[in-house]
């Protein structure tokens, strides 16, 4: 009977962790129907439904460099011509440049979609219902992670209670048997936590794409003219200039 003392921590393993993992998928897909009815997006809040707090940076300075108040260079820089932000998302990403008004363009897009204003909007999104939360989305990651450690758990348990050179009566076939089920249990929760987690969210999905069509559909307005490649070269000559000069 040695293997039924490794059977039972094989069941308790699997029957926490799946119970863990559906409990975090179920209060993380319970919204409120109400929430987020009549929510008009801007165009932030499109870009980070669409892509993130990294999208949301990107938006940010894609946009001030078609009204030329940010010369984005071929070369990987970013350098600031107009320092007044008209919001706080052109502010972090200014800021983000620093007080020189020259930067890489990689650290300046990362430190932005970290800003304050991105989490205060991801925020307004998650209040509207219309986004996931950041702990929310931790917790089912960890419960998931917790359910693929007890399936590997309860395997390796198993085939240690099978190969193990202890005499037994019953059936090696029964008794794989019985850590089957465990192991079915822990691999169904893997495959349907998930769909526990999304099928409910299905409502807040279905508001999301509204909001975002109503975006795209909206009367678009005339954009600014085009930046001209023709800044790309004082900018590089500026950075060849600065890299030139003697430290």
């Amino acid at each position: 009977m040695f293997w039924v003392l490794l059977l039972l921590p094989t069941w308790a393993v699997a029957g926490v962790a799946c119970s863990r993992l559906c409990l975090a998928a179920v209060r993380s897909a319970s919204v409120d129907a109400d929430v987020g009815e009549g929510h008009q997006l801007t165009l932030y809040e499109a870009a980070f439904l669409s892509g993130g707090p990294g999208r949301v940076a990107e938006l940010t300075l894609v946009s001030m460099a078609r009204q030329r108040r940010l010369l984005l260079a071929h070369t990987g820089w970013a350098t600031v011509v107009d320092p007044r932000g008209r919001d706080e998302m052109e502010r972090s990403v200014i800021g983000a440049i620093g007080p020189e008004g020259q930067s890489r363009i990689t650290p300046v897009r990362a430190a932005a979609a970290g800003a304050d204003a991105v989490r205060g909007l991801a925020d307004r999104l998650t209040g509207a219902g219309l986004a996931v939360p950041d702990g929310a989305r931790t917790t089912v990651a960890a419960g998931v992670r917790q359910v693929r450690g007890a399936a590997l758990t309860v395997l390796a348990l198993g085939l240690a209670a099978l190969l193990l050179p202890v005499p037994s009566d019953m059936p090696r076939l029964l008794m794989a048997a019985w850590f089957g089920l465990p192991l079915a249990l822990t691999l169904s929760c893997l495959a349907l936590g998930p769909l526990v987690w999304i099928m409910p969210a299905s409502r807040g999905l279905a508001r999301t794409s509204a909001a975002l069509s109503s975006v795209a559909m909206a009367p678009p307005s005339l954009p600014p003219p085009p930046c001209s490649c023709t800044h790309q070269t004082p900018l590089a000559s500026a950075g060849t200039n600065r890299r030139s000069q003697p430290a």
